[in-house]
């Protein structure tokens, strides 16, 4: 999906129009093929699953600060819905747990259990960057170098690099071989909501570093920091690190071009070239 950037009015009028029910997802044919999922592959989607699962809780409860930091009521309105959507994909993927993959609990019990699949790589990037960035421009909502790191931790780090690289191999494995329909379905609706979230990101860097060019400097260090922990993040466990690997039907120089080259455009419209970090 190509990256459309509108500004926090337009935005907000079309999540608006994009409402879904994270309940109304006809899982219906998914524990059927979920319990058909040969062990290797299964293993695979699972860790993918609870990666998943424990990146909507961290964004969900690490998002109140960019709220509190807005710069206009158009701003504001547009970002009160980003948190309504991430409640709403942590919502989504609690479902799918309850149903497809565990027996029912509560949230933090599906959220602790996922926990244990994941890599020190992976709490690097939400349980370090994102929380600090959190922190950091909660103090003081008014500081425009702490707006312009969380912005490029959530937005371009997480959702632009992470997510979207997730959703393309991901979808691409299952709908190839039409699996779990009910998870794409849900799947591809949250991709369409951080979209528009990332169109919000993008925009917000652009004016920013276009107003003050110091604040590049902002997005460099922090995309330095979080970047080579992004790369381990998206290694399937039990590749020991690797960088020539293969699951799920792609290999890891697939997953390194798709995540660099959709970093890179998105950097040449904010105005920092990746060639400059």
């Amino acid at each position: 999906m190509e990256l459309e950037l509108r500004d926090p009015q337009a935005l907000y009028r079309q999540w608006e129009g994009g409402q879904w029910d994270p309940w109304q997802m006809d899982l219906s044919n998914d524990a059927a093929s979920w319990s058909g999922l040969v062990p290797g592959d299964r293993d695979l989607i699972l860790w993918a699953l609870s990666s998943l699962l424990v990146a909507e809780e961290r964004i969900t409860t690490q998002f109140s600060s960019l709220v509190m930091a807005y710069d206009s009521e158009e701003e504001e309105t547009f970002l009160t819905t980003q948190q309504v959507d991430e409640a709403r994909h942590l919502q989504f993927y609690n479902r799918y747990q309850d149903e497809i993959v565990a027996d029912p609990g509560t949230i933090a019990e599906h959220v602790a259990r996922a926990r244990e699949r994941l890599s020190d790589p992976f709490r690097t990037v939400f349980d370090e960057g994102l929380v600090a960035a959190h922190e950091r421009l909660a103090r003081d909502p008014r500081d425009r170098a702490a707006k312009v790191e969380f912005v490029t931790t959530y937005h371009l780090v997480i959702e632009g690099t992470l997510g979207v690289t997730a959703f393309n191999f991901i979808t691409r494995y299952l709908e190839g071989r039409g699996l779990l329909p009910g998870f794409v379905d849900g799947y591809s609706r949250i991709a369409r909501d951080e979209q528009r979230h990332l169109a919000y990101g993008v925009w917000y860097l652009r004016d920013a570093v276009g107003s003050d060019p110091a604040l590049g400097d902002s997005v460099r260090t922090t995309l330095r920091r979080l970047l080579p922990a992004v790369a381990e993040s998206l290694t399937p466990p039990q590749r020991n690190g690797g960088t020539d690997w293969d699951a799920l039907g792609t290999t890891a120089a697939e997953v390194r071009e798709f995540a660099l080259g959709g970093l890179a455009r998105r950097l040449d419209v904010v105005g920092v070239p990746l060639a400059t970090l």
